[in-house]
């Protein structure tokens, strides 16, 4: 059980080790065609779409796709990531109880 437990753990790290790599570069893409195009918003349009739609896409409609890509990017990854860190605590504080 001990081995079964350390390998999850193993793998899930990994998993989430590739999982960074793999936004990482996708979100890089993006972000350089928005700083290309000289295309400005804060982090507080990432997490409340209403603002996104009212004060950024109308400012940049020509982006529109490029913006909602970025964003769509950085919340999938913050999404996989926080569950990617849930699962590998669980399973760490699994293994240290069955020790």
């Amino acid at each position: 059980m001990y081995i079964i437990l350390l390998t999850i753990v193993i793998i899930l790290f990994i998993a989430m080790l590739f999982l960074n790599i793999y936004f990482r570069v996708k979100v890089f893409k993006a972000y350089k065609k928005l700083v290309q195009n000289n295309v400005d918003f804060g982090s507080v349009h990432f997490f409340n779409a209403k603002r996104m739609e009212s004060e950024i896409l109308p400012k940049y409609p020509q982006h529109k796709d490029d913006i909602l890509t970025f964003v769509s990017y950085i919340r999938y990854s913050i999404k996989m990531a926080t569950v990617l860190v849930f699962l590998i605590t669980l399973f760490g504080a699994v293994l240290m109880w069955y020790r």
